[in-house]
């Protein structure tokens, strides 16, 4: 079975339920095992200006879970990806975590993911 790592930008979509229904259908599977997200996107989606009901719900997500650090790996595979790809940093972390791990990188944002060595996206607007 497939492991995710799901990128910030579909957090948002999701608590928004944009995606089509084959998307939300999918997001639903994903989140409701224990979802996996990178460091990074903790921080941006603790940095988001929210009402008080959203500020909630996007700590309850991320306390819900599992939170993957910068490891030595994922800075070897970060630092390949920066050297052969022009992508900001935040987005090379993200990218390298999921390769780093073997997961499947769940974006919405494909066009600064794509070309990358050994990174699989799936995105929920094209399922």
């Amino acid at each position: 079975m497939e492991q995710y790592l799901i990128d910030t930008n579909v957090v948002s979509d999701y608590f928004s339920a944009s995606f089509p229904a084959r998307g939300l259908q999918f997001m639903d599977f994903v989140i409701d095992e224990i979802p996996n997200i990178s460091v990074v996107s903790q921080i941006e989606l603790l940095c988001w200006k929210a009402d008080f009901v959203k500020e909630q719900q996007i700590k309850d997500f991320i306390s819900d879970s599992i939170i993957l650090d910068i490891s030595p790996n994922v800075i070897a595979h970060c630092v390949d990806i920066r050297r052969n790809k022009k992508i900001k940093t935040p987005d090379a972390i993200i990218a390298a975590t999921a390769v780093a791990h073997g997961y499947v990188l769940i974006t919405n944002n494909e066009k600064d993911f794509i070309n990358i060595k050994g990174l699989k996206i799936i995105n929920p607007y094209k399922i």
